[in-house]
């Protein structure tokens, strides 16, 4: 036994030593377990708090769709200005400066001022701060930086945690929580934290920012609101918020709640300790300092940036006359859209994305009014229960719009306003629903005129009656478009067949009508007689709705060409003049009424698919099958249109519709229908010509206009490269005064050797070609098979760029006809060119006047190009008026290219060539028997006596660039 039992006692001595050690071990190892896992959570763990930062920081960092559209050169941190904020007394809150542009009696404040303490303040309890302003103003923007500010640690540094809220979101959710629960479920590194347990007094490092509280119907009455202040208690997030307010859940913790001047009262005066008014831009120099937040930060291009510099310049001149605009961007949502329609007007390129002007103010809707929606205890006639508010936009403002667009009217009186807006109002409820709306919509959109006594033609009332317009004249203009393309404006008829057929189309489709088709066929008439007057119902109802389509694209058309706006700008033009202001004399006579050609573009633009997706999510449906049947009957109604003569002002408003479209197919099919485009005397800008080359790109290869004439466009190089597209679908190109250097001919060389281009005319007169510009176009001579009209007269070419012509002459077979006038040729080089001529295959024509030809010179030219035999070819050489002793054949388009060009000429240059010409007609005559031909040259001699005439009646100044 006692052998069997030693190994069990040894054993058992064993296992208790070996557990002695691995207890210590543990022990020791637990120290050091504790004292690292101590370490770690206090020093290399991740806080909670700092998590919480750089996760806040990234959220409310990111730019929406509608910021991105600058092109991504600014961040929320360089773009933002603050505007002005006042403190009021609780009797004084609902008061508002009398006038935008006046200068405030209080001092303004900061968001961190306001969270001072003060001696009104309770001992132990956080402040509750209301920050209040009217639509626009710039209360998302205001909680946008502080966020972003006591992320960094900027301000607002005596507060461990701030906890921001949407009161949209929390509006939207049916299910009850707790406080806690709500942090975490937004905020998951937050969930457990202990600044937010209740215990001690550690709430009063938080500060909760509720953003647009008038999204939630918050009810403070004892019986409506049960009291909460656990912050683990589940309740309506309604409840957990006015329990924050009251100071019975968490009551050391801060709160900053934001809402909209409508809403001040939905929070009583006693939960509040501290009332601020945000009151936008109220002086020129916070909206400069926006403008320079916005349009200076481009790429950094010197060019870019001096046109940007000068745009701010001339915008804040307009500011300073205390103008319309002045007053519209007294709210920093309006500087929005006037930033954004001047980044659209001025930095549009090929890589920007691409922007519309109709998208850019639906953009603008959505960024003030997006998703809402008006109260279930709305009553007033034009709503409906938790409508749309965009939607009662358009009813209401937009019918008021669309009135006016219609009427040629841009300012209404406060009865219009009342009859249009205010409709047949009783009850209590309804008269503060109309409250609201007037407060947060119409105030909003319409301003005080700021021009007393002044009307447009139609309106009546008293000379010093207070008048409204809208805010931005174009939004009168899209809102009056929206209304039309909605069918807001339909007829009594229209409205009840559509009702009735709306009801009967929720049960009928086309499987039940296939099945009664086949079941018709073997039942009596009688029996389905109901369902042929239902069938027949529907068909005159699409009749009728066809119609008014029809009616709509009918309205585009007649609106887009217009009588009465024939001396108009074309409509860029016209929105950048409403912001910038006209600067000099008018270089065209203006109709008297008000153009609205932003009208029929915006009906255009709000087809567009894109838009169409951000009106749905604003409530404000378009369908498909109308989009297809206004586009369709658009079509048809354009190409009739464009069958008359169209002004090029005309012509530029119809590509920019197009472009609005964005439909390639109705824009293919309409530019089809067109072979010449004029474009004479339009400023071209980067805008246009993208535009008119996004409208070619629709188009088939195939497709080929006679001509375009881009002719005194201001054009650049930069603008020739945008133009690419449009410029291969050309066959007579007239680039003409445009002021085009060397450089530029580096891109029409690559232009005549693409093999897509079929240029057949190139006209480039009076552009500062030179030399060396002429030399690098001559390059796409041998490979060029399509160009037969080269007119390269007033370029500058001079003697050496007239040899080096007549040496690559022979390299290119199909040139028919060479202009190079008025370029300071002497003898020998314009002989030289006339052999060149002569020795070509096709050359029938070479125009040398206007150069320094001596008489001698003359006679040697008309001698060159007669051929020395009779198989030889005969060039014409147009040199003057005359030929030898005769008259030219081609005096008149001589002396007609004379003075069509001899404002941009040099004047004396000008009359010296035409008194040379009077010169030779007076030799040529002498030598005349024929008194019929001396009648003849007396005719001529007429014509050009009477150019000289006009030159020096009209004395044009010389021209600003290039002269010789």
């Amino acid at each position: 036994m006692s052998s069997l039992h030693r190994p069990l006692s040894q054993l058992l001595r064993a296992w208790r030593r070996k557990r002695r050690v691995e207890v210590s071990l543990y022990a020791a190892s637990g120290y050091h377990c504790r004292s690292f896992c101590s370490t770690t959570c206090t020093t290399s763990g991740p806080d909670p708090l700092e998590v919480h930062k750089q996760k806040v920081l990234l959220w409310f960092s990111h730019l929406p769709q509608e910021e991105k559209q600058f092109g991504g050169y600014f961040s929320p941190e360089t773009m933002h200005v603050d505007p002005l904020i006042l403190e009021r007394e609780a009797e004084d809150r609902a008061g508002v400066l009398g006038s935008p542009l006046q200068t405030p009696s209080s001092l303004p404040v900061t968001v961190e001022q306001l969270f001072e303490p003060t001696g009104a303040c309770c001992e132990g309890r956080g402040l509750n701060v209301l920050l209040y302003g009217a639509v626009g103003t710039g209360k998302s923007t205001v909680v946008r930086k502080l966020v972003l500010d006591w992320c960094t640690g900027r301000t607002l540094t005596h507060f461990k945690l701030l906890v921001p809220f949407s009161c949209e979101d929390l509006a939207q959710l049916s299910k009850v929580a707790s406080l806690r629960d709500l942090v975490g479920r937004k905020y998951l590194h937050l969930r457990k934290h202990p600044l937010l347990s209740g215990e001690g007094n550690q709430a009063k490092d938080v500060l909760f920012v509720f953003n647009g509280m008038e999204k939630m119907n918050l009810d403070f009455r004892i019986g409506g609101t049960e009291l909460c202040s656990d912050p683990n208690e589940a309740a309506h997030p309604g409840v957990v918020v006015v329990n924050l307010l009251r100071k019975y859940l968490l009551p050391e913790a801060s709160i900053l709640v934001t809402t909209r001047l409508s809403a001040l009262d939905r929070i009583p005066e006693k939960y509040v300790s501290r009332f601020a008014q945000i009151c936008g831009f109220n002086d020129p120099d916070r909206q400069r300092a926006y403008f320079n937040s916005r349009l200076l930060q481009q790429s950094g291009e010197a060019a870019r940036s001096q046109e940007a510099h000068a745009l701010i310049e001339l915008l804040y001149l307009n500011l300073q006359r205390e103008s319309q605009l002045a007053a519209a961007c007294f709210l920093p949502s309006y500087c929005w859209l006037t930033c954004a329609t001047l980044h659209f007007l001025h930095f549009t390129d090929a890589k920007a994305p691409i922007r519309t002007l109709t998208g850019i103010y639906t953009s603008f809707l959505r960024l003030n009014f997006g998703g809402e929606v008006l109260g279930a205890k709305t009553n007033l006639p034009f709503e409906k229960h938790h409508s749309s508010l965009m939607l009662n936009v358009v009813r209401t403002v937009g019918k008021l719009a669309f009135d006016g667009v219609t009427n040629k009217r841009t300012s209404f009186s406060e009865k219009e306003l009342e009859q249009w807006i205010g409709g047949k109002t009783k009850t209590d409820e309804e008269l503060r629903q109309l409250a609201v709306f007037r407060t947060d919509v119409l105030d909003f959109f319409l301003a005080p005129s700021v021009e007393r006594g002044a009307r447009s033609p139609g309106e009546q009332g008293e000379q010093d009656e207070q008048r409204y317009v809208f805010a931005v004249p174009a939004m009168q203009e899209y809102l009056a478009a929206l209304y039309v393309v909605l069918g807001e404006n339909k007829s009594a008829l229209e409205k009840l067949t559509g009702q009735v057929s709306e009801v009967i189309g929720q049960g009928w489709g086309e499987d039940v009508n296939t099945v009664v088709n086949i079941v018709s066929k073997f039942t009596p008439l009688r029996f389905f007689l109901v369902f042929d007057i239902l069938k027949l119902f529907r068909n005159l109802y699409e009749k009728i709705n066809s119609r008014s389509k029809g009616s709509i694209a009918r309205t585009m058309a007649a609106e887009m060409f217009r009588t009465e706006d024939i001396y108009n700008e074309d409509v860029l033009d016209q929105v950048e003049q409403s912001l910038l202001g006209v600067h000099g004399p008018h270089p065209k006579q203006r109709c008297m009424a008000q153009p609205f050609e932003l009208y029929p573009i915006f009906m255009g633009g709000l087809l567009q698919y894109g838009n169409r997706v951000v009106l749905q999510q604003l409530g404000c449906s378009i369908q498909s099958t109308t989009v297809s049947q206004i586009t369709q009957a658009l079509r048809n109604h354009l190409v009739r249109e464009l069958s008359k003569p169209r002004t090029p002002e005309e012509l530029m408003d119809l590509l920019v519709l197009l472009y609005e479209i964005q439909n390639p197919r109705v824009t293919a099919e309409v530019l089809t229908s067109i072979r010449t485009i004029k474009l004479t005397n339009i400023r071209m800008t980067p805008l246009k010509c993208f535009v008119l080359s996004s409208v070619f790109s629709c188009t088939p290869a195939s497709y080929h206009l006679e001509e375009m004439n881009l002719s005194s466009c201001l054009l650049t190089r930069d603008m020739l490269h945008m133009l690419w597209p449009a410029f291969r679908h050309t066959h007579n190109l007239n680039l003409q005064f445009n002021s085009l250097g060397p450089e530029s001919c580096f891109f029409l060389r690559d232009l005549l050797l693409d093999p897509m281009s079929s240029i057949r005319s190139l006209q480039l007169c009076d552009n500062p070609l030179l030399e060396v510009g002429a030399c690098t176009l001559l390059e796409a001579l041998p490979e060029n098979r399509s160009l037969t009209h080269l007119s390269l007269m007033h370029t500058g070419l001079g003697d050496r760029g007239a040899l080096q012509l007549a040496g690559r002459l022979q390299q290119h077979s199909g040139l028919l006809e060479l202009n190079v006038a008025y370029n300071n040729i002497g003898d020998n080089a314009a002989l030289a060119l006339v052999d060149a001529c002569r020795e070509h295959p096709s050359i029938h024509t070479l125009h040398l006047y206007l150069n320094a030809l001596s008489d001698v010179g003359k006679q040697s030219l008309y001698v060159r190009g007669v051929p020395k035999s009779h198989g030889g070819r005969r060039v014409k050489v147009l040199a003057s008026v005359t030929e030898g002793t005769d008259i030219s054949e081609d005096w008149h388009p001589i002396l007609t290219v004379i003075r069509e060009n001899a404002s941009s000429w040099n004047r004396q240059r000008v009359q010296e060539q035409l008194k040379v010409f009077l010169r030779d007609l007076d030799w040529g005559r002498q030598h005349q028997q024929s008194i019929w031909k001396r009648l003849h040259f007396y005719r001529v001699e007429k014509g050009v006596r009477k150019t000289l005439k006009m030159l020096e009646k009209d004395n044009p100044p010389p021209p600003p660039g290039f002269k010789q």
